[in-house]
């Protein structure tokens, strides 16, 4: 069995200390922030004002915007878009990756080479022609299956970019599984519980899985900032989340047009960016803590 259910796995990543102590605590204020953070700070702050263009104060942290909307309030509700796609589509590439790898690499021989065929092609395909493929095809037709629900229809962007964005990153994974079940199911364990007439689904969910949790928890982790990353280029480019809604990379966008060499806004680019840099660094450092904790090889 892998060490992701056994208590002293976290432990023994709390003991680790550093980077990956700190990168948890951050993780975990960011979140706190994103969720509560707008709900706390008052309901003017997101509203459209005379104030505008104003510098950090005590009044406003991180200055306000071109409408005279307070930015540390837009930079918490980008928070919570862009963490909700990255962790929603990392949780689709996860599934979607896991069973096919496990699948491919269990049944071996051509039904391996002609599955992992398959996520060469998609490999060669340009991600950013499918996400764009997704989202002029799809995004009217999502509106229209949103229609029936009240308040769902403004959210059919980010629908189609979690969607997309998951049926995209879970090639990687699906080859990472495959390669450990090929290692594993030559394993004693494995044979044995042929030999016993065990069923595929059950070596496949009994044995298999339970000892690629480590690998997948890992590359779950690495999967999130990925998946951030191309939602903040998608909207940064403007084929994102669309206003009123904000993104991290909706708010880099319209801080970058307001850099120029007359007068520089530099709070509107500097907080986005530097908020979204420290959470993708912080899941970067996690996630190479976690594979030293989880990965028994890696134990000295």
């Amino acid at each position: 069995m892998s060490d992701a259910a056994n208590p002293s796995a976290w432990q023994r990543l709390l003991a680790r200390g550093g980077a990956a102590r700190w990168s948890l605590v951050l993780l975990v204020l960011v979140v706190l922030a994103a969720v509560f953070g707008p709900m706390l700070m008052s309901g003017m702050a997101g509203e459209v004002s005379a104030d505008q263009f104003a510098a950090p104060s005590w009044a406003h942290p991180f200055g306000t915007d071109l409408h005279g909307q307070d930015m540390l309030f837009r930079v918490l509700s980008g928070a919570r878009v862009s963490l909700a796609v990255g962790i929603a589509g990392a949780l689709i590439a996860f599934f979607i990756g896991t069973a096919y790898g496990l699948v491919a690499g269990y049944a071996g021989g051509k039904t391996d080479g002609a599955m992992m065929r398959f996520v060469e092609i998609l490999y060669a395909v340009p991600r950013l022609i499918i996400l764009l493929i997704a989202i002029n095809a799809f995004d009217s037709r999502m509106k229209m299956w949103l229609a029936g629900i009240p308040g769902l229809v403004s959210y059919s962007r980010i629908v189609i970019l979690i969607l997309s964005l998951g049926l995209i990153e879970w090639l990687t994974m699906a080859r990472i599984v495959r390669g450990q079940v090929l290692a594993l199911k030559s394993q004693q364990f494995v044979l044995a519980a042929r030999s016993l007439g065990q069923t595929h689904w059950k070596i496949l969910t009994r044995h298999l899985l339970p000892n690629l949790v480590g690998v997948v928890i890992v590359y779950l982790t690495l999967t999130v900032p990925a998946v951030i990353l191309d939602e903040s280029f998608l909207s940064f480019l403007g084929l994102g989340i669309q206003a009123p809604q904000a993104s991290w990379g909706s708010l880099l966008a319209d801080g970058a047009q307001a850099i120029n060499p007359v007068k520089s806004y530099w709070w509107l680019l500097a907080f986005p960016a530097a908020t979204m840099s420290l959470t993708l660094l912080a899941l970067n450092f996690l996630g190479d803590a976690l594979r030293d904790v989880l990965d028994p090889r890696a134990e000295k």
